[in-house]
């Protein structure tokens, strides 16, 4: 990329953390890093432990994704209800790795500090990966995954009025796709979607994608790889659906109050901005946060800098406001008056 393009800054903390990562040497992405990237970084013995750690138990379930084939899904719930009994809200989660890589037992410490403080059922799917599933694999077993969650809500304990669908990069483009399928198909009707730095057009035109071209973490040309796995010929042509690039949707109109951030200084900024605005513009409830100097991932890559605890406070109070229970500092003042859980009795 020549040195003339202008960019945002990134944030002074974060970019240390560039610094140390560009010292190691550049990185490409091939088709041949794919199986490595696919692969838990720790055993799953260890993911169940930092699991019971905070009070919560996994089992797993094989159920029919696309065309019937067999998918897994993870079943995160509380080993004892801390909260009022009865059925409880469900977050479906979508793992990131642009539609090719990541692991759908990966990064679950990332919902410690924003989800897992509330009695809810945490189910996070494992969907068929491009290049070898391209679209529509991908966001057809995303939406299977979703069916069967709410066809057996009881089984699960949870409400199935309140699902929330979730996804991180690559998974929020595909928690888009799936919001959008569920609607046209009359299917599971959505409490919420919570979009990080979702990705979401394949046609790689705006603004930010010149911007991070060579720098940061997942620049245009990882987008333009991954979007190529999973699109094929097809990418930034016509002939691409909605479900599968949710930017290209032309009506947002009806889809779930909607929580997006992103970075100022990552190559999904734009796209997302212009995606809250299309969701403001339909008559949706949406938030949206474009953090300065942050770039793609950055809460899970620093999450001690100072940004980062911003960002995760910000999505921990949205979540806290969507589930309608009390903050820790009423929670705190509830113990101390006697009453349960911050709320009078």
């Amino acid at each position: 990329m020549s040195d003339t393009i202008i960019r945002p800054p990134f944030d002074p903390e974060l970019a240390t953390f560039l610094a140390a990562l560009e010292a190691r040497g550049p990185f490409t992405l091939t088709a041949e890093m794919l199986p490595r990237m696919r692969q838990l970084d720790v055993p799953e013995d260890v993911v169940d432990e930092r699991l019971r750690s905070r009070g919560y138990q996994r089992r797993n379930v094989t159920v029919p994704g696309y065309h019937g084939d067999p998918i897994d899904l993870a079943i995160i719930d509380r080993v004892e209800r801390t909260g009022a009994t009865g059925a409880t809200a469900a977050v479906y989660s979508i793992h990131g790795g642009g539609m090719m890589f990541g692991h759908h037992l990966g990064n679950l410490e990332s919902f410690d500090d924003w989800l897992l403080d509330h009695d809810v059922v945490l189910v996070s799917v494992d969907y068929r990966l491009a290049p070898e599933y391209p679209d529509p694999y991908p966001v057809e077993d995303c939406y299977a995954g979703l069916v069967w969650v709410a066809a057996h809500a009881d089984e699960l304990g949870i409400d199935p009025a309140r699902i929330v669908i979730a996804g991180q990069s690559a998974g929020g483009g595909l928690a888009v796709g799936t919001a959008l399928l569920a609607r046209d198909r009359q299917g599971p009707d959505l409490m919420a979607q919570i979009l990080v730095s979702p990705m979401l057009d394949d046609r790689d035109d705006t603004v930010s994608t010149q911007q991070i071209d060579g720098v940061g973490v997942a620049d245009r040309q990882m987008n333009r790889f991954a979007w190529d796995a999973y699109l094929g010929p097809r990418r930034a042509t016509p002939d691409v659906s909605e479900y599968a690039a949710p930017a290209r949707a032309a009506d947002l109109s009806a889809l779930p109050r909607t929580y997006i951030d992103c970075g100022s200084a990552e190559v999904f900024r734009d796209e997302d901005v212009a995606f809250a605005s299309r969701l403001w513009a339909a008559g949706v409830d949406a938030e949206l946060h474009v953090w300065p100097g942050a770039f793609h991932g950055f809460t899970s890559m620093v999450p001690d800098a100072a940004i980062s605890r911003t960002a995760t406070a910000a999505l921990a109070d949205w979540t806290r406001r969507l589930l309608g229970d009390p903050s820790p500092i009423e929670r705190a003042a509830g113990r101390q008056d006697g009453s349960l859980d911050g709320v009078s009795r």
